[in-house]
């Protein structure tokens, strides 16, 4: 485990937050519409950065629930944007390799950039199935993906952009772990 002042000073960095500005007045927690999925609010997320406890932060459920609607930093009097910080140590447990709280989060997350890295924008098919592939959900949806295909809302084909070359070294620049 490392020193407490570290972890937080990564973690500010990462997202860009004073997280030690926060006096926990829990606003952000009273807000967020998802603490019912939640292990740990995102007010004790913060908490958790502030004592240093990067294993608990970086194993929570939490950073992988949070949708970053952003009404927590809308509430918050400081000003601090949590879904940042959940967003900063979500790429701090997969840099650092530790075991992801919320596989099929995750797997959306890896499913969805892949698309992007390869199609310069989404592909909504290409998307679902790498998602299934990667949580061995293969039938469950099934109907309602073949009713959306049906009616013209997924592309058998991935429609390409001119430019996906930029796409690629953005992905390069950004250091975007591959999916």
């Amino acid at each position: 485990m490392e020193p407490v002042v570290e972890f937080g000073r990564r973690v500010e960095t990462h997202s860009g937050q004073p997280v030690n500005r926060c006096y926990q007045c829990r606003k952000c927690s009273g807000g967020c519409p998802l603490t019912f999925a939640m292990d740990i609010l995102p007010h004790q997320l913060i908490r958790l950065v502030q004592l240093g406890l990067s294993e608990k932060a970086l194993q929570s459920k939490t950073i992988w629930v949070c949708a970053a609607c952003r009404t927590c930093v809308s509430r918050c009097p400081n000003g601090i944007d949590t879904a940042a910080v959940a967003d900063a140590l979500k790429q701090m447990a997969v840099e650092s390799g530790t075991a992801v709280a919320e596989n099929k989060v995750y797997a959306f997350h890896q499913s969805f950039l892949q698309s992007v890295r390869s199609n310069g924008r989404l592909h909504e098919l290409g998307m679902i199935a790498g998602y299934k592939l990667k949580t061995k959900t293969y039938t469950q949806d099934l109907a309602m993906g073949l009713g959306m295909f049906r009616r013209g809302k997924l592309k058998l084909m991935a429609e390409k952009i001119s430019r996906r070359d930029e796409i690629r070294q953005i992905f390069a620049r950004s250091g975007e772990v591959k999916a």
